[in-house]
């Protein structure tokens, strides 16, 4: 598994932005999602490709698509935030769905909500914002290769050092696509300096 630090200067500023306590729902939507739009472009810079015959308006030369099909998995709900952009740039991308929920006290993650499409033979994007304790990425991870993923990256906006080591530990397969790598976590397994909740800031709610 690898560990990919996006360090592409509008990636830098945006996260700043993100951070800022004082960014509103509104602006911080537009922010997480262009910042996942650079997330995205760099985790698929590998991806298979198949040469094609193109025709111009005035000649005939190559080209080529993608040719393994994609799947797009946000983790409910804060994973939302980075849909719309693998969708702009991906049009094609099939969309499923992990609803986890982490215990406050625990800090153990339950499963709510599963829907995936089939997945045998496809490259799975795995959309969670915050990689915390590795938790609800772990969890998700497993649903996806259990149903049959042949490969998953995970796209996340800020990484606790906890996490990554547990999904190394449990999901050596994995590539994370990450802005930072943040100090750690606290005693509530909040990431430090982190940006808070990300959901609640995503979505307006205390």
């Amino acid at each position: 598994m690898g560990v990919n630090v996006v360090d592409h200067p509008l990636a830098k500023s945006l996260l700043a932005s993100l951070r800022d306590r004082s960014t509103p729902p509104p602006l911080f939507r537009l922010l997480a999602k262009r910042l996942a739009l650079l997330l995205c472009m760099e985790a698929t810079r590998r991806v298979p490709l198949v040469q094609i015959e193109v025709e111009t308006p005035l000649a005939k030369t190559t080209g080529a698509r993608i040719a393994q099909p994609l799947v797009a998995v946000p983790v409910l709900r804060a994973g939302l935030s980075m849909l719309e952009a693998v969708t702009e740039l991906f049009p094609d991308v099939t969309v499923g769905y992990v609803g986890l929920e982490r215990d406050h006290a625990t800090f153990e993650p339950s499963m709510y909500y599963s829907k995936l499409p089939a997945l045998e033979g496809r490259a799975a994007l795995l959309l969670d914002p915050m990689l915390a304790t590795g938790g609800s990425a772990a969890a998700a991870c497993s649903a996806l290769e259990k149903a049959g993923a042949e490969s998953v990256t995970l796209l996340s906006v800020v990484s606790a050092p906890e996490g990554i080591a547990k999904l190394q530990r449990l999901h050596p397969s994995v590539n994370i696509f990450t802005v930072s790598v943040d100090e750690g976590l606290d005693e509530h397994a909040y990431i430090i300096p982190g940006l808070g909740d990300f959901g609640d800031r995503l979505f307006g709610t205390p």
